[in-house]
């Protein structure tokens, strides 16, 4: 199954911390990495008050089951030193599943495709990069489509 996966990080060496958790996720058992996006600077969503952030994406091939590939990311979280104080929050690294296929689910502990997709530029744009066919499963919108949608406060640039 075709799987999209975001990360980001405003603490410490953000970019390197974005590579570490990529390097993590690719000796996953069972996960093979297809395409990784650039990196983005932005702007932090939420709470404002806290540093800038290094985002971006990646496309992994996997037959590990949602729930349990969510158990693994928050693992790797976990092992690189996250620590969860505050919604929205400054964080070292934050690794969510944007899409899982084409399936959509809400369970206690994740709900696919991740709701806020629509909302965050920081998303969309590195999903136009790397999947830019990509279809959202409930919107029934390719990631471009989304992306007009949006108000023009949310600053993203390449890095």
């Amino acid at each position: 199954m075709k799987v999209l996966i975001s990360y980001g990080s405003n603490m410490g060496d953000k970019k390197e911390n974005c590579r570490e958790a990529i390097r993590r996720i690719l000796k996953l058992k069972g996960v093979t990495i297809l395409w990784e996006s650039s990196f983005y600077r932005t702007d932090p969503v939420g709470i404002i008050e806290q540093d800038w952030f290094v985002n971006g994406l990646i496309s992994v091939e996997t037959d590990i089951p949602p729930e349990e590939l969510l158990d693994r990311l928050l693992s790797i979280e976990l092992q690189m030193g996250r620590v969860r104080e505050e919604k929205w929050g400054p964080r070292l690294i934050d690794l969510d599943i944007i899409s899982y296929g084409d399936q959509v689910m809400e369970s206690e502990k994740l709900t696919l495709p991740h709701p806020e997709t629509p909302n965050r530029a920081f998303v969309l744009i590195p999903i136009r990069q790397i999947e830019p066919t990509w279809i959202h499963p409930v919107t029934g919108k390719t990631a471009g489509e989304m992306l007009q949608e949006l108000s023009e406060d949310q600053q993203v640039q390449i890095i």
